[in-house]
């Protein structure tokens, strides 16, 4: 007599691969090749087949998968990043692709400037042996670290910030590319259309392509309104809350202070804020501050930062899907920023 469902559930059992072939009535490598989403099974049948595995409550055996597969059924997220807001997004972004998808997700910080960055990630991923690795800046430039991820035969997407057209198209499949300038030109516009002309600047990590970027993108908004950035008021930073706190200080120590002040990301512009406050300063009637990544910090700080929004979590989902895709893609992807008005940005005070 033929097995049925029902039969099944009514014994109480945990489900096998066997048990969902026996129902099936298909090999258990029909099965396999559903569950690690095959395109040879016949759309009908795949179908079928999804619906036994949902109704006995089956669930794959990640060990047994990767062990089948020589590869474990892991993503990687591999960052050297100080700030912690833009990993967590990072981190969440991923996550929201590989739920459900019995990928899991595991994340891996390293140290950029030792000397042996690349040998403990060789250990990483031959440990490991995720499926794939999703790289963040600034490491996701380091041709070393992709040599590293070729010979290993390790699939790879890297979020970058530099312009699509500044390296060999081959590798543009691979790649989330943020257009930080547009948002930036935006903001530069917007600070310099207030009448701002004594403007600050406290910049990012240049180690970082988006440190570049973004000082661009703002230089070419305040430039289309005749406005540039102070020489004297320009100061650096390394995308840390305490940098942007120090830098903000040194320059309302300045006999003639900015009234606006760009910082290269929302981390340094909240401690910009706390410099502002102990200097006795009100935002935006004294100064006017405008950041970049519209982190959640930027709408809780008070008042609310006008910031540069860049949807970090959205790229690393973007990133993941790339690299659990059946298919290998050719075309990179491109992702806007844009600028978001708040209550940190007023015309300077007459006089100013």
């Amino acid at each position: 007599m033929t097995e049925t469902i029902e039969t099944f559930l009514s014994r109480r059992r945990k489900a096998t691969i066997n048990d969902v072939a026996r129902l099936s009535g298909v090999s258990k490598k029909t099965v396999s090749r559903v569950i690690n989403n095959s395109p040879s099974v016949h759309p009908q049948t795949r179908d079928e087949i999804a619906e036994i595995i949902a109704r006995i409550g089956f669930r794959p055996d990640p060990q047994a998968r990767g062990l089948a597969f020589r590869r474990a059924f892991l993503i990687g997220l591999i960052y050297d990043n100080p700030n912690a807001q833009y990993v967590v997004n990072m981190q969440m972004g991923a996550l929201d692709c590989l739920r459900g998808t019995g990928t899991e997700l595991v994340v891996h910080p390293c140290d950029w400037h030792s000397a042996a960055f690349l040998s403990e990630l060789r250990e990483f991923l031959e440990n490991q042996r995720p499926s794939g690795v999703i790289i963040l800046p600034p490491i996701a430039e380091d041709r070393r670290l992709l040599d590293l991820l070729d010979e290993l035969n390790v699939p790879h997407v890297r979020v970058t910030a530099r312009t699509a057209s500044s390296e060999d198209s081959s590798d543009a499949g691979r790649e989330i590319v943020s257009r930080d300038d547009i948002g930036c030109a935006e903001a530069g516009a917007h600070i310099a259309a207030l009448g701002h002309r004594r403007i600050g600047y406290i910049g990012g990590n240049l180690d970082y392509p988006s440190a570049h970027v973004r000082r661009r993108g703002f230089e070419a908004g305040l430039a289309a309104h005749g406005a540039a950035i102070a020489a004297d008021l320009d100061e650096r930073g390394d995308y840390s809350f305490d940098s942007g706190y120090e830098a903000a200080r040194r320059l309302f120590e300045h006999p003639n202070r900015p009234t606006a002040i760009i910082c290269a990301n929302d981390e340094m512009a909240a401690g910009a804020y706390k410099a502002a406050y102990e200097a006795g300063l009100h935002i935006p009637g004294d100064l006017t501050l405008i950041g970049f990544d519209d982190a959640p910090i930027a709408d809780r700080l008070s008042p609310p930062l006008t910031t540069v929004r860049l949807p970090t979590r959205e790229m690393a989902r973007m990133a993941a899907d790339r690299l659990i895709a059946a298919q290998p893609i050719e075309t990179g992807l491109v992702v806007d920023s844009a600028l978001v008005v708040r209550g940190s940005s007023s015309a300077p005070k007459p006089g100013f």
